[in-house]
């Protein structure tokens, strides 16, 4: 049954030989600045993605430091 399923739905090793790889023509000017224009694009979000999380991260942590800072006045208040 395996075996079955496998030779219906996988590709045998001479199958990927067969097809050439066609090559890519270059950009013209204007693709490439388009290209250029969207993957700067996608590097601008990750670089905003990037710094939103480093300022959450920051928050947290002096937010943490506070309550161990509350935490810790509360017990010397009591000794």
């Amino acid at each position: 049954m395996f075996f079955v399923w496998l030779r219906k739905y996988c590709m045998r090793f001479y199958e990927f030989t067969l097809r050439p790889i066609k090559p890519v023509p270059p950009l013209t000017p204007a693709q490439a600045r388009i290209k250029g224009l969207k993957g700067a694009v996608e590097r601008d979000k990750q670089q905003l993605r990037n710094e939103k999380d480093r300022q959450r991260q920051q928050r947290d942590n002096e937010s943490r430091r506070k309550e161990q800072q509350r935490k810790s006045n509360a017990l010397k208040t009591f000794k």
